[in-house]
């Protein structure tokens, strides 16, 4: 077997590979020694067949089989010997007629071009400094979560009085038949169907036509189905709702009290407003993270400046621009972005794709130098966290990442990089600073490039 290195530009190294014709024979031929035992042919006794006439069934396949595990063979070699570590997956260039190489009349030869990982010193972590937003919610706020519990935790009875009409925030028990053109669609028809006018539950203009309804009444509601509808065949579509109203409610107010804390689960008021404070603290804490986090990846970004490699930042372009104009065909692109150009467009998001790889490598070379590892306990329990989503298909959902390494690749990425930051901050100098909720939670303009 040769190698020789054939160029080596940048990131870039191209090597040539030649395995002469003979050592392939000669791994055919132990190929077909390490078969024949095994082999069961007509007119031939079990493990008798000459290796002549396998060679003549089987060679073809055989050597197919030699040259691939030859390739994969040489390149880890190229790999090994040169001491490279790969930014991505080699590409190989056949040269020569490879049927010839088959037919065990040729060399094999090819090139591999690799474009390698960037060499660089990752920056002193405890040089970094950061300041961390934080924020604890006070008391005003948790009374606050509780009386809005009680809003959503409210009931409903039946509506007395003079006047039985239903109000805006009534809950309605509805019968109803919905019809386009006259005929029935699947989807439009229920019985005993519960509807809290003014929530938004049904199509819009739906609920509106039914306040002032009384019990017994019978309402035919005509609406047109959105144009952006989940159902195509009915999206823009005008229908009519024939809808029996059976039953008017009107809410009841939910005493904030130790009853209302039961009725949720919990023993006492006191215990459900220190659930609700704890729930606050951890939004905080999450979005004091977040900025954390973001703060320490501009950092990282500024720390840092070495050659990425083209096909790295070519694919996550791929990716950004891919989303890019789906949201375009839509018309979902950002204000911002509205009157741009795809040239300048392309170019800023090019921008964005550079910046997210170089902070990708920063991160990883970080946690490689410290060993950082998502242990199996860890990917197991983003699987079942991911799988628990789906609900009744949860075992499904667990089976397949179980099965698929390359779903949990995309589990495990988050995770190594949470545990990457954990480790920076570590070590970098962190000062809390007290800040208001709204400082907090204010939605600052995001770096180029900026991802979490």
């Amino acid at each position: 077997m040769q190698i020789v290195e054939k160029s080596g530009e940048g990131l870039s190294r191209v090597y040539g590979v030649t395995v002469p014709v003979a050592d392939l024979t000669e791994r055919l031929e132990a190929r077909i020694a390490e078969i024949t035992p095994t082999l069961n042919i007509k007119g031939f006794r079990p493990g008798k067949v000459p290796p002549a006439h396998v060679k003549r069934m089987f060679g073809k396949a055989l050597m197919s089989e030699v040259v691939e595990a030859a390739i994969n063979e040489t390149t880890q070699k190229v790999l090994e010997d040169n001491k490279i570590r790969p930014a991505g997956d080699p590409d190989l260039k056949p040269e020569g007629d490879m049927q010839a190489v088959v037919d065990g009349k040729a060399d094999l030869s090819y090139e591999i071009a690799i474009e390698i990982m960037p060499e660089f010193e990752p920056a002193d972590l405890t040089t970094i400094s950061l300041t961390r937003p934080v924020y604890e919610p006070t008391d005003a706020e948790v009374e606050e979560a509780v009386t809005e519990l009680a809003k959503q935790n409210r009931t409903y009875e039946p509506r007395k009085g003079k006047s039985l009409k239903a109000k805006d925030g009534d809950l309605l028990v509805i019968d109803f038949l919905g019809t386009v053109d006259d005929v029935a669609f699947d989807g439009g028809a229920a019985t005993d169907a519960e509807l809290t006018l003014g929530s938004g539950q049904f199509i819009p203009g739906f609920e509106e036509q039914l306040v002032g309804a009384k019990p017994g009444d019978e309402v035919v509601v005509k609406v047109t189905f959105p144009e952006q509808y989940q159902a195509a065949e009915l999206a823009g579509k005008a229908a009519e709702f024939a809808v029996t109203v059976k039953e008017v409610k009107a809410p009841v107010e939910s005493k904030i009290d130790d009853a209302l804390a039961e009725r949720l689960g919990l023993e006492s008021l006191d215990k459900l407003k220190e659930l609700l404070k704890t729930n606050l603290e951890g939004q905080y804490a999450g979005a004091s993270r977040f900025k954390l986090k973001r703060a320490l990846l501009d950092v990282l970004d500024e720390k840092h400046e070495f050659p990425l490699p083209p096909k790295m930042v070519e694919a996550e372009f791929g990716q950004i621009w891919s989303q890019v104009q789906q949201d375009k065909e839509r018309g979902g692109l950002p204000p911002e972005d509205a009157d741009k150009s795809d040239e300048t467009l392309q170019s800023e998001y090019r921008k964005i794709a550079e910046r997210r790889v170089r902070l990708g490598l920063v991160l990883a070379e970080i946690g490689r130098a410290n060993n950082v590892q998502v242990t199996d306990q860890e990917l197991a329990e983003a699987m079942r966290a991911e799988a628990m989503r789906y609900g009744p298909q949860a075992q499904q959902i667990f089976d397949f990442f179980r099965q698929n390494p390359q779903a949990q690749a995309q589990l495990r990425a988050p995770i190594f990089e949470d545990k990457v930051v954990d480790l920076i901050l570590g070590q970098a100098t962190v000062a809390d600073e007290k800040v208001s909720k709204e400082e907090l939670l204010k939605e600052d303009d995001m770096p180029e490039g900026y991802s979490a």
